[in-house]
């Protein structure tokens, strides 16, 4: 919760990310602001003032996913084996994107729909003061899981030149892939295990 609220700001933006979370859980990245402010009984422009932003929106509700992924990077930091560290921990991102919806749209780097939701942004992605809107929720788990992947390349585990947010890109485009899939869990694990493992038999 931002610092610094008055105690009436902080029961409206608690109860803002409260209904966020539900309308973001039923209905996902497009959820509606408007709806959000009804529910929460509060005007537009007070969930705007907030989040002027979807993605801040979004990132706001997926915070609590993204420290437990945080947690765990760190958690298997000592792992024996290095490449079943970083594949289990991203296997736990794939599958959070997937169960938890919103989180892809929180974790990709496009304008999230509708950059433009309040006043204070601009049209192209940026902050409303001209500055690249940073993605805090690809930055944490990138600073989180460096260590994971960093020991892997040195064991020879991984391919060196691949990145955490390569990593993060590829669990955000299978769970995009596979959201509309009849069984989305499932399916996202094989395609992540066809990532993992190529093409080729015995590979």
């Amino acid at each position: 919760m931002p610092e610094r609220l008055r105690s009436d700001a902080r029961r409206n933006y608690a109860r803002i990310l409260a209904v966020a979370e539900e309308e973001v859980a039923a209905r996902g990245a497009g959820a509606s602001l408007e709806q959000i402010a009804r529910t929460a009984g509060v005007g537009s422009a007070t969930v705007r003032r907030h989040f002027p932003t979807r993605r801040a929106l979004l990132e706001a509700v997926s915070h609590k996913r993204i420290e437990a992924l945080c947690v765990h990077a760190r958690g298997l930091a000592e792992h024996a084996d290095s490449r079943a560290a970083l594949l289990e921990w991203l296997s736990d991102v794939v599958a959070y994107c997937v169960s938890a919806r919103g989180l892809a749209a929180a974790l990709s780097y496009d304008s999230g729909g509708d950059g433009t939701a309040g006043a204070g942004t601009a049209g192209d992605g940026t902050a409303g003061n001209g500055s690249v809107y940073e993605n805090s929720c690809s930055a944490a788990l990138e600073e989180a899981a460096d260590p994971l992947l960093r020991r892997a390349v040195s064991d020879g585990a991984v391919a060196s030149g691949v990145t955490v947010a390569d990593l993060i890109a590829l669990s955000v485009g299978i769970a995009l892939a596979t959201e509309h899939h009849p069984d989305p869990t499932a399916q996202a694990e094989r395609l992540f295990r066809l990532a993992v493992t190529g093409l080729s038999p015995g590979s």
